[in-house]
């Protein structure tokens, strides 16, 4: 069964102990792959276009910087695919050859967060593996899915790199 709907969501990604914190609103394609599985295909604005606006908010406060010391950076939007059940998700960014990451998170295991770094190279490139702890999973709304909360602590070895919490929310 894949039945797919266009819906408006909000993805907010927030640290409870650093200053992180990342709110995209956009519309998303949601499809049922069965009672209790969802994908969730996103489309991150550009960093071009994030750009934009803070350049614009520095002109404002006539603080800014010269175009010919930024990086170049590319247009196409970045692609974000969600598989969300009850029990676990996987979170899956595709960047234009920008940051790339997966995460995969089940309440009460240790997860693995992959990130690709971009890089000039034409040789394969090995993640960073980094590992998360799910501290909980929340999935809310039926048939459908409504929001998702997910609570969880991110390691490197012994070292924890902060706590965060993912929410989404899906209107129908």
């Amino acid at each position: 069964m894949l039945t797919h709907q266009r819906k408006p969501v909000c993805l907010s990604l927030i640290s409870t102990d650093l200053p992180v914190s990342s709110v995209v609103e956009t519309a998303g394609t949601l499809y049922q792959k069965d009672r209790e599985r969802f994908h969730l295909l996103l489309t991150a604005p550009s960093l071009q276009n994030l750009e934009k606006k803070q350049q614009s908010r520095r002109e404002k406060g006539k603080n800014t910087q010269s175009d010919e010391n930024k990086p170049a950076i590319p247009s196409t939007p970045r692609l974000l695919w969600l598989e969300i059940s009850p029990y676990r998700v996987i979170a899956t960014m595709q960047g234009n050859s920008q940051l790339s990451y997966r995460h995969f998170w089940e309440k009460g295991i240790y997860g693995i967060s992959r990130y690709w770094l971009p890089t000039e190279s034409l040789q394969p490139q090995q993640p960073i593996r980094l590992r998360n702890f799910t501290k909980s999973l929340t999935l809310s709304g039926h048939p459908l899915p409504e929001r998702l909360r997910v609570e969880y602590e991110l390691w490197t070895g012994k070292i924890q790199l902060g706590s965060y919490i993912l929410r989404l929310e899906i209107q129908h």
